[in-house]
């Protein structure tokens, strides 16, 4: 059915932000007849330049530098980068121009609520999110996008049965009607509190899509994690859960003895498996619910449970070096994440290389869970001497300062553990654009060693 978002010719439609989310969204709205104006506050970039000839190749305006009045007056509505404070100066200006605005993801909930899943969560969305995708392919076509680094805009039209998203805060934060099919809401920790102002704030904005949902959809929830099991009762969707420690609830799917079961049905031993760790055990559980509930029989749900890989950056296995496991974990941008890693392996002396731009997070579980696993702590980046001296105040003192990433892996295979892994629980961009750019260097310097 057409509608003021669907029927596009001729409508002036401003995207805000040069940027993975903007380009995909340009492309389709000038694939759908639409009047585009890209405006970005940054100044352009020598490494962007093809894509804007692209871009603008396709009819699309771009600006760079700030937003002016020509782009934003007379827009239909505006599709907007998630990270944009929602304080800035320029969604004042669209509010004083009665002109809406939202994510991408909020765009295509207008479109494809009923066609949508949507993970959300601090840690372990990608790889719930991944996961579900590829149990999914065994009888649908369901792509994994959205802050996985796919923006949905890229499979509209498409002819998709479901979009599996991963949804960060942010997205969620510029939604007001999205409510999807299944929602899943991996964990609650507090996390980009600095945007979000209050760690009650960062909630809301991912539990807003759950209270949207009616009882014709389905929500997923961690049953161990007290702030979303509570949520269950204040939304209306059919709601199921997932536990580590519980199995005396319905619609639940719970780890017992090493095998994952659904509702006392069996489904897959651990050591089937090819990602480890009690986080993993629940992303795993996700997808089975996810998968479940949408119809595929637990023959087939198990045999792609028995392919899925861990995906790049997240506890991902590298190689063995000399009876050493090098597993990158970049993508453990928090304490938390981290804690997560170093809790996934049981038993086993590990090295841990952590550091890098601090969020400013409390230490405390991170330290009690280093001092209770880790051998060595080898830190890097602009986060060096907090880290330092919170972890030496509780008697913490194998620590070792490192200037890059690659000596910290030296320093850490000198130890000669079972396993070295980076995780760790900081940004990325004191030292890389990215945590993909860091688990890229810390991936093929692994690679390289002999």
């Amino acid at each position: 059915m057409m509608n003021k978002y669907s029927d596009l010719k001729n409508k002036k439609v401003l995207i805000l932000g040069f940027s993975t989310t903007g380009i995909a969204a340009a492309k389709y709205f000038a694939g759908k007849g639409a009047n585009v104006f890209v405006s970005e506050s940054s100044k352009e970039e020598e490494k962007n330049k093809e894509k804007v000839e692209q871009v603008r190749s396709l009819g699309v305006k771009v600006e760079f530098g700030g937003h002016s009045d020509e782009f934003i007056d007379g827009c239909e509505f505006c599709v907007l980068s998630p990270s944009i404070p929602f304080d800035s100066d320029v969604l004042k200006r669209l509010k004083e121009k009665n002109i809406e605005y939202f994510s991408d993801i909020e765009y295509v909930s207008r479109i494809e609520n009923k066609r949508m899943i949507v993970v959300t969560g601090t840690n372990g969305k990608t790889t719930t999110t991944a996961l579900i995708s590829h149990v999914l392919s065994q009888k649908y076509n369901a792509p994994s996008c959205g802050n996985i680094g796919v923006s949905p805009f890229e499979y509209l039209e498409k002819g998709v049965d479901y979009f599996v998203v991963e949804a960060s805060s942010f997205q969620l934060f510029y939604t007001s009607k999205c409510a999807p099919k299944i929602g899943i809401f991996c964990n609650i920790t507090p996390d980009h509190i600095l945007w979000h102002k209050t760690f009650e704030n960062y909630f809301e904005s991912k539990a807003k899509m759950f209270k949207n949902m009616d009882g014709n959809s389905y929500a997923i929830l961690n049953y161990d994690d007290e702030t979303v099991q509570k949520l269950g009762g204040k939304i209306k969707a059919k709601t199921y859960y997932f536990s580590m420690q519980d199995r005396n609830m319905k619609n639940c799917t719970y780890y017992e003895s090493g095998k994952i079961y659904y509702n006392d049905e069996k489904i897959i031993d651990s050591k089937d498996l090819q990602i480890v760790g009690p986080h993993n055990m629940q992303n795993v559980m996700c997808a089975i619910i996810t998968a479940k509930i949408l119809g595929l029989d637990n023959k087939t749900i198990k045999n792609a449970l028995k392919t899925f890989k861990a995906i790049e950056h997240r506890l991902e296995f590298i190689r063995t070096i000399d009876g050493t496991d090098y597993y990158n974990d970049s993508k453990a941008t928090n304490p938390e994440a981290s804690i997560v890693a170093i809790n996934s392996f049981k038993d086993k002396k590990v090295v841990l290389i952590a550091g890098g731009r601090d969020k400013k997070t409390s230490l405390k579980d991170f330290i009690a869970a280093v001092k209770d696993k880790i051998s060595k702590v080898i830190l890097i980046g602009e986060a060096t001497n907090r880290f330092k001296t919170e972890l030496s105040k509780s008697g913490y003192m194998s620590i070792v300062n490192s200037k890059t990433l690659e000596e910290a892996i030296d320093i850490a295979s000198l130890d000669k553990p079972e396993v070295v892994l980076l995780s760790p629980a900081c940004a990325s961009f004191d030292m890389f654009e990215s945590y993909e750019k860091r688990g890229e260097a810390f991936r093929n310097y692994v690679l390289s060693k002999k």
